[in-house]
């Protein structure tokens, strides 16, 4: 299983690169790179974690959703079907690929900041949080693939997304919004628990993290293998099926 898994993995990194995701990462990875670079004092310090918390979260569905997009207009799961694979390798193959090609657009933004302004980072604790965080949202975004008719569905669920939860949280992060209520209700947002992870990673050792950390940290982990046992792995073989005609 695990030589087959990591053919599997390459392709869907080849993919990537194939349908330009690759050059739209870096491409972002600059833009971001650059506006970031002309932001100073506090507001870098709010803006950074917003940046590397979209590109794990929002960026990740649409990477996956998108690929999956593609995939359906060249067949490619029909092709699938009949190789000797298991729907287990598929769609673990689609969330290590997309999780590692997605680290590597993050890393990318600290890589530039950690050099050119600075900054103090928790590599391990940084490398947790989007490693989760990036995750939990491709198996989201595997979800929402198999919802989607055609590429305009896709980007209509991601912003519809992007404004139920990502908003939201953003807002609470400037802090538009506040209060005990507001932190409460958000902690069940897994955007949220992406915000709060990766600003545990510009935090040092030393730093006594609350229980909205450690509830993030858990919350991601455990949901996003409840969603790969419980929904993404069950319903891709009806999903494969229908993208075939058969």
């Amino acid at each position: 299983m695990a030589s087959r898994l990591w053919v599997l993995v390459k392709g869907e990194l080849q993919r990537l690169n194939k349908y330009n995701m690759t050059s739209v990462s870096v491409l972002v990875a600059i833009i971001w790179g650059v506006v970031l670079f002309f932001v100073n004092g506090e507001w870098l310090g709010y803006l950074l974690p917003l940046v590397l918390m979209m590109d794990a979260t929002l960026m990740a569905i649409m990477y996956v959703g998108a690929v999956m997009f593609f995939e359906k207009s060249e067949s490619t799961i029909s092709t699938m079907l009949v190789t000797p694979v298991s729907n287990k390798e598929l769609v673990l193959s689609k969330l290590i690929a997309n999780t590692i090609h997605n680290m590597f657009a993050s890393a990318l933004i600290i890589i530039v900041f950690v050099f050119i302004r600075d900054l103090s980072i928790n590599y391990f604790l940084m490398f947790i949080a989007i490693f989760i965080a990036t995750a939990f949202h491709t198996l989201l975004g595997i979800v929402m693939a198999y919802f989607q008719k055609d590429f305009t569905g896709m980007l209509v669920n991601i912003m519809i997304f992007m404004f139920s939860l990502g908003v939201p949280s953003i807002f609470y992060s400037v802090g538009i919004i506040s209060g005990d209520v507001w932190e409460f209700i958000l902690l069940f947002n897994p955007i949220q628990s992406a915000q709060i992870l990766i600003e545990g990673g510009f935090k040092g050792w030393g730093f006594e993290y609350d229980y909205r950390y450690y509830f993030s940290l858990g919350y991601l982990t455990i949901g996003g293998i409840l969603l790969y046992y419980f929904y993404a792995l069950p319903k891709f073989q009806a999903y494969a099926v229908k993208q075939s005609g058969v």
